[in-house]
């Protein structure tokens, strides 16, 4: 098994573009980490370092304690599951799982064994005797975790290999993920952009963005403790709702003032922020924090005018522009709410996020 250890890691290439700055990352020996992040923001190229594929051109990178920066790919005892799954057209699922297994020369004995039993845990036994074009796309996905498990490496990369699966198939393929880390026991590196991904499956999430890791935690941590705003808007579905103004501190309350609307702070969140009167924030407010109660507090209140209602099965989001900015709130779908009306909410003051209006990092951690 491994551990991975990056030490001031950089990935930059000779027309000087710097894909990857100064990483320091340690992966645990069988964690499962997730590299979160938008296209551009130096997960793959992180995977690749991992793999051998990409030159780690600062900094070291570590399997265990022994630096791997100038070990070739087959030397590192990884296994990697790719976006387009790499089958070999002409090959059988058999053939195409057992590929790796051959060229290393294994016993033929040995590779059946582990051919066989991998089909059978990811219940592709029934189709070792076709070809990829014969299969759909969750049965190729699962011959190249197939390929990739025979292995049994000691680092187990994947690259979006969810991402050409349609919605309900990558959530099945999710929860086939998860079991196949758990049974596995192994290092497991998974690369998306896709939050729901992240938060199911990681053990920690490496937030990244323009090279740089903004965030490293749990799934709990990252969502509920936004280290900034980039990191709060990426997770979070509809995203976060963000109102710029100002904070008011009073008889050690906490108020956050943006024209008629006033939000006290929940007393846990406002003692961290009792040296900010008068600054400049960013309030973050999720969309799911709000409820429509009868009575509420008036610091609690946010209202607005509906500016849309878009129901989405178990529930609904309601767009509503307040102090002429327009939010989107998750509420239950038996409220009936119509474009126009002029309604008000309660927010959950405990759980408000607020963050330096020029730096954009969280004031309260």
């Amino acid at each position: 098994m491994a551990r991975i250890l990056f030490e001031n890691a950089s990935k930059r290439y000779p027309n000087g573009f710097v894909a990857l700055e100064n990483l320091n990352l340690e992966i645990k020996d069988k964690e499962f980490v997730v590299l979160l992040g938008p296209s551009g923001c130096g997960k793959s190229t992180t995977l690749n370092m991992i793999a051998g594929l990409e030159e780690v051109t600062e900094g070291n990178l570590f399997f265990d304690d022994e630096t791997v920066n100038y070990t070739p790919p087959h030397h590192r005892d990884v296994a990697m599951v790719f976006q387009s799954y790499a089958l070999y057209p002409h090959k059988t699922v058999y053939e195409n799982i057992a590929f790796g297994l051959v060229m290393r020369k294994h016993p033929k004995d040995d590779i059946d064994r582990r051919v066989r039993d991998a089909a059978e845990r990811l219940e592709i036994t029934h189709l070792l005797d076709r070809r990829p074009s014969q299969l759909s796309g969750g049965q190729r996905q699962r011959v190249a975790l197939g390929r990739a498990m025979v292995r049994k490496p000691a680092v187990f990369l994947m690259d979006e290999p969810l991402s050409n699966l349609d919605a309900a198939l990558r959530i099945s393929m999710r929860a086939e993920i998860k079991e196949l880390h758990r049974s596995m026991q192994t290092t497991f590196v998974y690369v998306t952009h896709d939050q729901a991904e992240a938060l199911t499956l990681a053990d920690r999430i490496v937030v990244m963005r323009s090279g740089r890791v903004q965030q490293i935690g749990t799934p709990d941590e990252i969502y509920e403790h936004p280290a900034n705003t980039f990191v709060a808007s990426f997770l979070g579905n509809p995203p976060i709702n963000y109102l710029d103004g100002v904070l008011s501190v009073e008889g050690g309350k906490v108020t956050f003032v943006r024209g008629e609307t006033r939000l006290d702070f929940a007393p846990d969140r406002g003692k961290k922020l009792l040296s900010y009167d008068g600054r400049k924030v960013r309030l973050g407010i999720r969309a799911e924090d709000v409820d429509e109660r009868a009575e509420a507090a008036d610091g609690e209140v946010i209202g607005g005018t509906v500016t849309s209602v878009l129901p989405v099965g178990s529930d609904q989001f309601l767009g509503l522009k307040v102090e002429g900015q327009e939010l989107f709130f998750r509420v239950n779908k038996d409220l009936r709410h119509n474009y126009g009306d002029q309604i008000k909410l309660s927010a959950n003051t405990s759980r408000l996020h607020v963050f330096d209006a020029d730096s954009e990092m969280s004031l309260i951690g």
